[in-house]
């Protein structure tokens, strides 16, 4: 998706990240993979012994850059956990990849990112407890069903009750709004809902999926937040985290709005905004 080159060149090119600050991941292992994917799934991905359900379900047309793009995106997210927890804040400029499942992919999801690099960190004894911070349109099905039974984990979802999914397996915290749902009444609910979580869970480390899909403008999203609206939502979320102490990563997740340009721009204001605040 051009998405993710245009969104590189922006953040360079308006001096809210600096080249230096970027790096590049690897491929990342079959082996940490399976610690959520099953092997045949995991591999049928890079080899295309995927059937036309498979590829039907996924979303996405087969090829090999889909592949490689898919397991640099995990091993991305693996990275920004690992330095969110050294400086506080990190991003990984794909990811989010939630509705993902276990043995199949789904609504343009391959690997799920966020679940593998929990249980990869969690393997590693970087971190212990984990918090899913949500706020893609579409309910995070992948991401609920693979962490149902895991109380070391906390998944939270804001999404369109009415979107896809439709079938949404329970988060720990799920919170569906209505159509045409604007600014005041997402940002009232999601602090009144952040604040909840805080109450009940402590975790490590954070991960937060700032989809860009909440957007009025957005083809699919079917909520009606402005794009000021979107940039105070991400204000919330990385100034709730950060200065409680808590380290947060960054992802992208899902957004379809009307031009390359406004895509960008939309999903660049989560790191503008942590620039402002001094990570």
């Amino acid at each position: 998706m051009k998405k993710f080159s245009g969104l590189y060149s922006y953040l360079i090119d308006t001096g809210i990240v600096s080249k230096s600050e970027v790096i590049k991941p690897s491929l990342v292992d079959f082996s940490n993979l399976i610690t959520v994917h099953t092997e045949r799934y995991a591999k049928a991905v890079w080899t295309r012994d995927l059937n036309k359900k498979e590829i039907r379900r996924m979303g996405l047309p087969w090829s090999k850059s889909l592949a490689v793009r898919s397991r640099l995106a995990v091993q991305g997210t693996i990275n920004a956990g690992l330095m969110a927890l050294q400086d506080g804040l990190s991003g990984n400029l794909a990811g989010g990849t939630h509705h993902s499942m276990p043995d199949h992919g789904e609504g343009f999801c391959v690997y799920n990112d966020v679940a593998v690099a929990i249980k990869v960190l969690q393997q590693s004894m970087w971190v212990n407890r984990v918090l899913v911070v949500d706020c893609d349109v579409h309910q995070g099905n992948g991401t609920a069903y693979i962490f149902q039974d895991d109380p070391s984990v906390f998944t939270f979802s804001i999404h369109g009750e009415k979107n896809y999914p439709f079938k949404k397996p329970p988060s720990n915290l799920d919170v569906g709004l209505l159509d045409k749902t604007g600014d005041k009444e997402y940002h009232k609910t999601l602090i009144s809902a952040l604040d909840k979580i805080q109450a009940e869970f402590e975790p490590d480390l954070v991960f937060y999926l700032g989809g860009i899909d909440p957007l009025e403008t957005d083809y699919f999203g079917r909520l009606s937040l402005t794009l000021a609206g979107l940039r105070e939502r991400d204000r919330m979320v990385v100034e709730h985290f950060p200065q409680k102490e808590y380290p947060l990563v960054l992802l992208l997740s899902g957004g379809y709005a009307p031009t390359l340009k406004e895509t960008v721009i939309a999903h660049a204001q989560m790191y503008e905004v942590a620039k402002e605040m001094g990570f």
